[in-house]
């Protein structure tokens, strides 16, 4: 009877510590080490943590399109993801026409600008035309940077045979720049990108504007698009601003997630700006209206309702 006893002590404990720990526990899918998702997951991470009591496993990544397939899997339970990429899930297009449409995943919030960085060592090359003959890494085939350079390069009235095209990670394409085994690379991630920051520490990098008519050109046919400046001194030998286009960086969770799990997580994230900012400096860029704003794939009823006690009502379903 004494050991009956005390064995149900340790259980009564176990199931107490779990209680208060939370219990939850999830895993986030982000991106590779060399650029903002994986870093910045982990901000994330550590926040809901310390303000919600959920347990988030950050994990690097293939990065927008392998973090939606493994939540519609059930490897992951949330994930960072392009705006853009996460439109074409949804609508199973493009990058997931093979897939199909997937709706395994709602948003919880728009988080920062993910700029589209054209990063070159060669003085010469000055704008997007000037890559015809080059070569240009262009991320991952079927990548949501490979279609962003594809849209930059046709509004350029280029095609993709009009160049060299490899298809390379941040970290290779620094790498291979470092090496001049290309001639630029296009890297879509919140700048400073840690991948270009480690370029232009140790070589003399150049950003390459993507503006003007090209800017024009995109904002028309795909409206997740916008304007960017890239402030000077963003990277080491950036003397002025440099004008791009961004999509945005986007918070998505499993559409089974539990409600009041990812209000929590929710309110976790945007009612504490202020301590996420201080952590990373994309967590200035946290606001209500960007988190809400020109979103075009359902948010998760949790989210909803978070955003409704500030007075917006987002499309859930």
């Amino acid at each position: 009877m004494k050991k009956l006893i005390a064995l149900l002590l340790v259980f009564a404990m176990v199931f107490a510590f779990t209680a208060c720990s939370g219990g939850t526990t999830l895993t986030m899918g982000t991106g590779g080490t060399a650029g903002t998702y994986y870093g910045y997951g982990g901000i994330l991470g550590n926040q809901i943590k310390t303000s919600a009591g959920i347990t988030v496993n950050v994990v690097s990544t293939d990065g927008s399109k392998a973090n939606i397939l493994g939540i519609d899997a059930g490897n992951y339970q949330l994930g960072t993801v392009q705006s853009d990429v996460m439109t074409y899930a949804w609508a199973g297009t493009r990058s997931f026409e093979k897939e199909g449409a997937l709706e395994s995943f709602r948003v919880i919030g728009g988080l920062y600008a993910e700029s589209v960085q054209l990063v070159t060592m060669n003085p010469d090359i000055k704008t997007v035309a000037d890559l015809r003959g080059k070569k240009v890494s262009i991320g991952a085939a079927g990548s949501g940077v490979y279609f962003n350079a594809i849209d930059i390069l046709g509004a350029a009235g280029l095609k993709e045979t009009d160049i060299v095209p490899q298809y390379q990670s941040f970290a290779d394409s620094a790498d291979a720049l470092k090496d001049g085994k290309i001639d630029a690379a296009f890297i879509v991630a919140g700048a400073p990108t840690p991948a270009i920051q480690e370029l232009c520490t140790s070589k003399q990098a150049y950003l390459i504007p993507i503006d003007g008519d090209i800017a024009t050109k995109l904002m028309e046919t795909s409206p997740f698009y916008t304007t960017y400046k890239i402030p000077a001194n963003t990277y080491k030998g950036q003397t002025a601003d440099v004008t791009t286009v961004t999509v945005k960086a986007t918070l998505i969770v499993s559409a089974s997630a539990s409600e009041d799990d990812v209000y929590n997580i929710t309110k976790a994230i945007f009612d504490n700006a202020t301590e996420i900012t201080a952590a990373h400096a994309k967590g200035a860029e946290l606001s209500l209206e960007n988190a809400t704003a020109g979103i075009t794939v359902p948010f998760h009823s949790g989210a909803a309702k978070y955003f409704a006690e500030k007075g917006i009502k987002v499309e859930t379903k």
